[in-house]
Formats: C-alpha cells, sequence, structure tokens
C-alpha cells in the first residue's frame, strides 16, 4: 500500500506540470490565482514538496480538473480511456486512444513561444493527419513551409521530412492528430497560403 501510495504521489508533479503548460500559465500567475506560494508550486511540479489534500484542491479548480486527473486514481473498472498528458519541450501530449490497431488519436497543445523555435524536421514510418483547433499552426514538409490556421487540415507521409511548431511569437497552439501506418489515409488537405507546385505525399495540394 505504500508502494502505491508513493508511485501516485511521485506522478503528480508531472502532471500539475503538464497541465499548467497546457494552459499556458505561469507559476507566477498560478500563485496569484490559488494563494499558494511560487516556491511552494515550483517544488510540487518537481517532486521536491510532498503533495497534500491543501495544496491539491485550490490546484484542481484554478485548472478546471477533477482531484483524480492529479493524483491518478487507481482503476475502477471503467473502460474508457483516460489519456495522461505528456510534456516535451513546448509540447504537451495527451493520448486519445490506445487501440493496437489503426490510426491512433492524440490532443496537442504547444504553449507561447519567444523566440520562436528553429525547424528540425524529421522522418518515420507513417502516415499523419492534422487538424488545428486555435492558434496558426507552422508545419514543415519537405520543400514546402506553410502556417495552417484554426479549422485547416493536413495529411502528409511521414517519410517525408517533416516538423511541427508555433508560427507566432507568444501565442498558444492546439490541434489534434491521427497517426496511422502506411496507407491508413483520411484523404483531407489543407490549402497552403501560397501556390507550391507537387501533390504526391508529403506535400499540400
Amino acid at each position: 500500500m505504500t508502494d502505491d501510495l508513493d508511485q501516485v504521489l511521485t506522478g503528480v508533479g508531472p502532471r500539475l506540470r503538464a497541465l499548467r503548460l497546457r494552459r499556458g500559465v505561469t507559476l507566477t500567475q498560478l500563485a496569484t490565482t490559488t494563494g499558494i506560494s511560487l516556491s511552494t508550486l515550483s517544488r510540487l511540479e518537481s517532486g521536491q514538496r510532498r503533495p497534500t489534500l491543501e495544496l491539491l484542491l485550490p490546484l484542481a479548480k484554478a485548472h478546471n480538473v477533477a482531484l483524480d486527473d492529479l493524483v491518478g486514481a487507481p482503476p475502477t473498472g471503467d473502460p474508457r480511456v483516460h489519456g495522461r498528458a505528456t510534456t516535451h519541450g513546448y509540447l504537451t501530449t495527451v493520448p486519445l486512444s490506445r487501440q493496437a490497431s489503426g490510426p491512433r488519436a492524440f490532443q496537442h497543445r504547444i504553449a507561447p513561444q519567444d523566440p520562436l523555435p528553429e525547424p528540425e524536421p524529421k522522418v518515420h514510418e507513417g502516415y499523419e493527419w492534422m487538424y488545428v483547433l486555435s492558434g496558426r499552426l507552422r508545419v514543415v514538409l519537405g520543400e514546402h513551409d506553410l502556417v495552417l490556421e484554426a479549422g485547416e487540415v493536413a495529411e502528409f507521409d511521414t517519410r517525408t521530412p517533416h516538423w511541427f511548431g508555433p508560427a507566432v511569437v507568444g501565442e498558444a497552439v492546439e490541434f489534434l492528430s491521427l497517426f496511422g501506418r502506411q496507407g491508413e489515409r483520411m484523404h483531407v488537405r489543407a490549402r497552403p497560403r501560397r501556390r507550391a507546385s507537387g501533390g504526391a505525399d508529403g506535400s499540400a495540394t
């Protein structure tokens, strides 16, 4: 029981940080909202401070989530998927599905950046579809450099060198993605701002 409790509490810090970054809120802003000191919030997120109910209740209210979302409640038999956010640099990702086959769905949030990051295109097996919920998303696909706005869609073969990130300084971006194996395609493409030639996988038309 003690080991289980320690494991649950250890995961609180990363979840708190992911939630805050997903909302684009600074530690200073969160301290003002919750009345919890800046140093305490920082230590909670880094795992140096043990979370207590007195601290977690105002944080759950500030983030507009259930307390269970902060502490990671044990399995209850509920078959629904409760994805846990992970953060890598400026990108926070929440898995929306866990099926073994077929496309996998994710929700992503890019925290506001200043300065904007430089593209670092990568390649891997698969096919990806992206839908922008809010903000402006820069997508680099091979020789094409596009900016997708809310409501726009892109689809591409991930064997094409690709990268995505914020397009505007200080603006958060939220988008959905579906990722599948080669051959699993959604057949929807975004129209680029400027005219681009091509039309094969990995280019916009």
